[in-house]
């Protein structure tokens, strides 16, 4: 399996998009982590699968206030999991112990796919986290891997927020999610769909977004006969199959969204293999036909998709708003955003959208300070800007909090922008790379790229992977 605007109402429309879930395989042992010093998060983002940093204190901000526990005054260090490849929780980090000397941090990081099989040894562990990048939740909080978050959420005012915030993160004792228990927090609410090049995008005739699933076909032909690479995406098991962004917006596009959450909160009785996604899945299935991604897709990693796509390779991606900075920085004024048309003209779009999901390990040492630091995410004025500056995405947190400034011609403006529709239509939906702890590395990876290599087809991509869905609830 990892979300805006500038009034009011558009802050509160973009809550309604984090209404359901999305947050991404291959089995991997994760190698010892190797602990440098590092005073430039940016700088000293690793190579290496896995590494150990310790954030220096630097310069005191006064804090905000709290109102609930604190870090207190005592030295904390706390201990945590982030995911590689990303800057948002890195600088929010930073940032929280400028604010607060007394906290420093001893961060190890690793791709989203091998969190996914490294989650459960690492809350079960001697040192289990204070905070960790949570692919899923559900058989973590089964297992009494993660803490019940409720008496924080009573103390800090949680409750009060907006309540498609916290929903996407309560379990309830039958296993399915939306409502229940609290086991975790977002560090902002993300939102999905297809960025262009701008220029490469004019070169085939695209003046506006398409507003039709056929109209969006015809460009990635006219793309494909002009010589151009149409979808930029990633294939490899590293970083988890980047096909499951299209597929599962396609999805969308010819049928409701509530069978395909459904399906991901695990309620009885859900099924993937639907008539309406067996057509999403034979598009999918002729893009590959028609060449409309790089036929090396299965080898490439998520940050060479992104970085290939900067410097000019593919007319579109399908991409979530944690890579606005990045693209505003490498192809500046060149990207644009828009949300998946639907199947008829008319349609209302839909969109994967939830929060960037963290969690504290049941026998976290430093409990309290970890949930501070969540209050502290989406409440200090500076920890929001940095979420929409950094992460492009919305900062969450209480209804009547102010939307942090956005640059004049970001493409954040516009990922912001699209909040509000989906909202209105309530038609978001989690990633379902999120259904179960496995499903992602043992089902939709490896079936996707077997259809790729020519080895599968929509009808047994479908069946193999409720197949492998039912397996793991079955056990």
């Amino acid at each position: 399996m990892k979300s805006k605007k500038n009034t009011l109402w558009l802050v509160v429309s973009v809550f309604l998009v984090a209404l359901m879930v999305l947050s991404a395989c291959a089995p991997a042992a994760v190698p010892t982590p190797e602990k440098v010093v590092v005073t430039s998060m940016v700088e000293k983002q690793a190579t290496v699968v896995v590494k150990e940093t310790v954030i220096v204190p630097q310069t005191v901000v006064a804090p905000a206030a709290a109102t609930g526990p604190t870090c207190g005054t005592d030295p904390v260090v706390l201990n945590a999991y982030f995911e590689t490849g990303f800057d948002i929780p890195f600088k929010l980090a930073d940032e929280f112990t400028k604010q607060f000397p007394n906290v420093t941090w001893n961060i190890s990081q690793d791709q989203f796919a091998n969190l996914i099989n490294s989650a459960p040894r690492l809350l079960s562990g001697d040192n289990p986290p204070d905070l960790l990048r949570l692919p899923t939740m559900v058989s973590f909080a089964k297992d009494g891997l993660l803490m019940n978050l409720d008496s924080y959420a009573t103390l800090f005012g949680w409750d009060k927020w907006p309540v498609p915030q916290l929903a996407q993160n309560r379990i309830a004792p039958d296993g399915t999610r939306g409502s229940g228990a609290l086991y975790a927090m977002g560090l902002n609410y993300s939102l999905t769909g297809i960025f262009y090049n701008k220029k490469l995008a004019a070169q085939i005739g695209m003046t506006e977004p398409p507003k039709t699933v056929a109209e969006f076909e015809d460009l990635l032909a006219k793309a494909k006969a002009a010589g151009l690479l149409p979808i930029m995406e990633w294939g490899s098991a590293k970083s988890g199959m980047g096909l499951a962004f299209p597929l599962q917006n396609l999805m969308a596009a010819y049928g409701p969204v509530g069978p395909i959450n459904d399906w991901i909160f695990q309620k009885k009785g859900a099924t993937i293999d639907t008539p309406n996604n067996l057509i999403a899945a034979q598009h999918l299935e002729q893009w590959i036909k028609n060449g409309y991604f790089p036929p090396d897709i299965n080898a490439i990693e998520y940050t060479d998709a992104a970085s290939r796509f900067t410097k000019g390779e593919g007319v579109f991606t399908f991409n979530g708003d944690w890579q606005n900075t990045a693209y505003d920085t490498g192809m500046p004024g060149n990207v644009g955003f828009f949300l998946m048309p639907p199947a008829e003209a008319g349609g209302s779009p839909a969109a994967m959208s939830a929060p960037l999901t963290y969690g504290i390990a049941a026998n976290a040492k430093h409990a309290d300070c970890a949930a501070f630091f969540f209050n502290w995410v989406a409440t200090n004025d500076t920890a929001r800007q940095i979420n929409v500056t950094i992460g492009g995405s919305n900062p969450g947190g209480p209804a009547d909090a102010t939307m942090p400034t956005v640059t004049a011609g970001s493409v954040t403006n516009e990922t912001l922008a699209a909040g509000p529709v989906v909202g209105k239509a309530g038609n978001s939906m989690d990633f379902i790379a999120n259904a179960t702890s496995s499903i992602f590395a043992q089902g939709w990876t490896p079936e996707l790229q077997k259809m790729v290599g020519g080895k599968q087809d929509a009808a047994g991509l479908l069946k193999a992977v409720q197949a492998e869905y039912l397996r793991e609830l079955a056990q």
